[in-house]
């Protein structure tokens, strides 16, 4: 069993974001603002050992040993790419891959189909969560052109991670790549995508699906996919504007199970160590919007239930054969789950999982 971190590529100023926001512009700008919102509202969630350049090696000689240390045996990395455009991808090529630490840890891409917010913080009530300009359409060339492209770039290196002995890969929307392509044409694009490997002499690709909606699930097996798993798997994204950890954690341990029968596949869990995107939305007081990045804050996360919940992943993916339990995430502090040393608990939430192993 292994324990593999997603990683957000965002932390350095791209021409896309200069371009929308002002030269030089990242998100630690919106998590150093961020204010707390109600009583006991742990914000802001700041990094002890500072921001940093996610391009800059240095940064990795420093996270990745921390990684190792505790136990951290694969980085997934956001692979944010529509039709050959690419975006964030300095943070992997440049940093990590380019740092010594880092050229030699397991790692795997997830395909990010979105494009970056062009907004942050949100600041229209009524915006829609998932704005049209930011979908990356795609067809069964683009796709095989993506897999290609990972292949010759990634899958090639001595340490891109595999799952029963050929590559990992997973796509962050599955329910949108599906009803992009409809589901003859998904089928078709795995299909091919399987025989472009082949022809070239991989060893082949474990795809994982993450998150289909409920009527994607029962196809997901004949689709082509491998396994199932999510993201983030912690709020009740329709549930109370607060939300506690340990609650909430337990009762998204128990839909594990129906998630693998509906799907007919492996069921691979993922675990946040919390959940607050407020940093990306802007402060309604007390109307905040019900929705996306207002939705539900999780309160009373603490690294301790936090190896509660990794446990039960653990005795979970003990039942699978060569298992990945999933860490949401290594940096995603915009949305207020990481697993980076914080101001709050120092090393907290790297000791967890370090004595949960």
């Amino acid at each position: 069993m292994r324990f593999a971190a997603y990683v957000y590529p965002g932390w350095h100023p791209i021409p896309e974001r200069d371009a929308a926001f002002h030269p030089g512009f990242t998100e630690w700008e919106l998590v150093a603002a961020c204010r707390p919102r109600f009583a006991g509202h742990a914000q802001p969630k700041l990094p002890l050992l500072g921001s940093y350049d996610d391009r800059d090696p240095a940064a990795w000689n420093v996270r990745v040993p921390l990684a190792r240390a505790a136990g951290i045996d694969a980085f997934v990395w956001g692979h944010f790419w529509c039709r050959g455009k690419r975006v964030f991808e300095d943070a992997l090529d440049l940093g990590f891959l380019g740092s010594e630490a880092g050229a030699q840890m397991p790692f795997a891409v997830m395909w990010a189909n979105r494009m970056p917010r062009r907004v942050l913080p949100v600041r229209q009530a009524d915006a829609p969560v998932l704005d049209p300009e930011r979908l990356v359409p795609t067809d069964v060339d683009d796709f095989v052109a993506l897999i290609a492209f990972v292949a010759e770039r990634y899958f090639a290196r001595a340490n891109y991670l595999t799952v029963g002995g050929v590559p990992y890969f997973s796509i962050y929307d599955s329910t949108f790549f599906v009803r992009e392509l409809g589901v003859r044409w998904a089928r078709e694009a795995i299909m091919r995508a399987r025989a472009w490997l082949r022809e070239r002499g991989f060893a082949g690709l474990h795809l994982a699906a993450i998150e289909p909606n409920p009527e994607t699930l029962p196809l997901v097996r004949e689709l082509g996919f491998d396994s199932v798993t999510h993201y983030v798997h912690l709020p009740d994204w329709k549930g109370p504007r607060e939300q506690d950890y340990s609650v909430y954690a337990a009762a998204r341990a128990a839909e594990w199970s129906d998630w693998a029968t509906t799907g007919g596949l492996p069921y691979m869990p993922s675990i946040a160590t919390g959940w607050d995107a407020s940093p990306r939305g802007a402060d309604f007081g007390t109307q905040r919007p019900d929705r996306y990045p207002w939705s539900p804050v999780v309160t009373g996360e603490h690294p301790e239930r936090f190896h509660e919940a990794l446990s039960r992943a653990m005795k979970h993916a003990d039942r699978l054969e060569d298992p990945l339990v999933f860490l949401a995430s290594w940096n995603e502090w915009s949305e207020g789950h990481y697993l980076e040393p914080d101001e709050r608990f120092g090393h907290g939430w790297l000791h967890a999982v370090r004595s949960a192993r």
